[in-house]
C-alpha cells in the first residue's frame, strides 16, 4: 500500500500514481495539442487595440497577442522540459530526430510523455510533480478558451478522469458550440474527437458501476 503523489489517497498498486490520476494524467496529456491550437485563434489581438485614441508618436500595435503567444510558449518549454527530465532520469542520451515548428516540438513532446507515462507512473518519484503541473496546465489553457459563463451546449455525460480527491471527477461534461473538443469545467480534462468512442465507452462502465 502506497499514497498517490497527486491525489494523496491510499493506493494498492504500489505505483506513484493510482489508477484513476494515471488515466486523469493521459487525458490531458492527449488534449494538450488541441487546447494548443485552440489558442492558436485568439493570437490576433483584439480590434478594439485600434479604436482608442493613440498619442502621437506612440507604438504601433502588437502583431500578435503577447499574453497568448507566452501561454503557447511556456505550454511547449513546460512539456519539453519533463521530456528531457524523464530521458536523463532513464539514460537515454541519444535524441529524437527534431520536429519542424512550435506545433511540431509540442506535438512531440506529448507524444514522448505518453511513451513514458507506464515508467513515469510506476517508477519516478516526481511523478505527483509532473501530473500536478500538466492538470494546471491544461486547467489553465482551459479558461482562457472558454471563460465561466460561456453556453454549455451539449450534455454528454459524467467526466470519468480523477479529481484531486482520487474519485472519479464526475462534473457533467458539454460539448459547447463551435468547441472542437470537450473540456471539463471542473478537473480540466480535455477530450478531443479521436478519444469520444473511449470517453463514451468510460462514462456508461461507470454509469453501469454508480447503478450497481
Amino acid at each position: 500500500m502506497t499514497t498517490c503523489l497527486l491525489c494523496e489517497q491510499p493506493d494498492e498498486t504500489g505505483s506513484y500514481l493510482c489508477p484513476g490520476c494515471t488515466k486523469a494524467t493521459r487525458v490531458r496529456l492527449e488534449g494538450l495539442p488541441v487546447l494548443y491550437r485552440g489558442l492558436g485563434v485568439l493570437l490576433a489581438p483584439s480590434a478594439a487595440m485600434s479604436q482608442g485614441r493613440g498619442g502621437k508618436g506612440g507604438p504601433p500595435p502588437l502583431p500578435v497577442a503577447e499574453d497568448i503567444l507566452d501561454l503557447r510558449g511556456v505550454m511547449v518549454g513546460t512539456l519539453e522540459d519533463w521530456l528531457s527530465a524523464v530521458r536523463q532520469e532513464r539514460g537515454m542520451r541519444q535524441q529524437p530526430a527534431a520536429r519542424r515548428g512550435v506545433d511540431g516540438r509540442l506535438d512531440a513532446a506529448v507524444e514522448g510523455l505518453l511513451r513514458h507515462m507506464p515508467w513515469i507512473t510506476v517508477s519516478w518519484p516526481q511523478a505527483g510533480q509532473f501530473a500536478a503541473e500538466i492538470r494546471d496546465m491544461a486547467r489553465s489553457v482551459a479558461s482562457t478558451l472558454q471563460p465561466p459563463g460561456a453556453a454549455r451546449g451539449q450534455r454528454l455525460g459524467h467526466c470519468p478522469a480523477a479529481d484531486p480527491s482520487g474519485v472519479l471527477c464526475g462534473a457533467v461534461l458539454h460539448l459547447a458550440p463551435g468547441e472542437k473538443a470537450v473540456r471539463c469545467e471542473w478537473c480540466g480534462a480535455v477530450y478531443p474527437p479521436y478519444v469520444w468512442a473511449q470517453l463514451k465507452t468510460w462514462i456508461d462502465e461507470d454509469t453501469a458501476r454508480g447503478a450497481a
